[in-house]
């Protein structure tokens, strides 16, 4: 059944989460070089700044789902993850209060809202993000970011388990190897979520 596209994400019931793309993850202290060159090669950052202009004009709200762990490790679990404990044997990865831990400036603007997270690589889960979506009368939400690896399928499930509609804006997301994100997006995300490229949504917003 073909998805009605413009309703999905029409203003008024519908926002943009961004998933991950912090200055650690994808910026300039970042330290997943693979990464790196697929979302540049991609124009991810270049897509998800356009998605996000287009959505601020037409007053959907725009939340940074951002990641960070405190220096004592408070509110997290480090051991019950391989891709955890092999982050965390640096003791400086990701660290509150530090710079790898901020928004791409390119991305960011003072009216957006963030929903952090200290545990886990999905971005509802022992966050605040469901109740704020909530308050504002959210009913679909549209992806961004990172990764087609964890975050962006995650994301796409606990927005579906909860509720919502979901949409994910295939060249405003990357993952690594490419061909398998290419692969979770056809074969994972598509069962999720509904699929749109970042020139027909902006199309959309106008």
């Amino acid at each position: 059944m073909p998805v009605d596209l413009g309703s999905l994400v029409a203003p008024g019931h519908s926002a943009v989460l961004v998933m991950e793309m912090q200055r650690g993850v994808v910026g300039d202290l970042a330290r997943f070089p693979d990464l790196v060159e697929v979302c540049a090669r991609r124009d991810v950052v270049a897509n998800a700044s356009r998605v996000l202009a287009a959505a601020r004009s037409a007053g959907i709200p725009v939340i940074h789902c951002t990641a960070a762990f405190r220096a004592d490790r408070a509110g997290s679990h480090t051991a019950n993850c391989p891709f955890i404990t092999a982050l965390l044997k640096d003791p400086a990865h990701m660290l509150e209060g530090t710079g790898a831990i901020e928004v791409l400036p390119a991305l960011l603007d003072p009216g957006d809202l963030e929903s952090r997270r200290y545990h886990g690589f999905s971005p509802f889960t022992g966050t605040s993000l469901d109740a704020t979506l909530r308050s504002l009368g959210v009913s679909a939400v549209v992806a961004v970011g990172l990764s087609l690896n964890l975050g962006i399928p995650g994301l796409a499930l606990e927005a579906v388990n909860l509720g919502y509609r979901v949409a994910v804006v295939t060249d405003a997301v990357a993952g690594v190897p490419d061909d398998y994100a290419r692969a979770v997006l056809d074969n994972t995300v598509s069962l999720l979520a509904a699929r749109v490229a970042a020139t027909d949504l902006v199309e959309i917003w106008r």
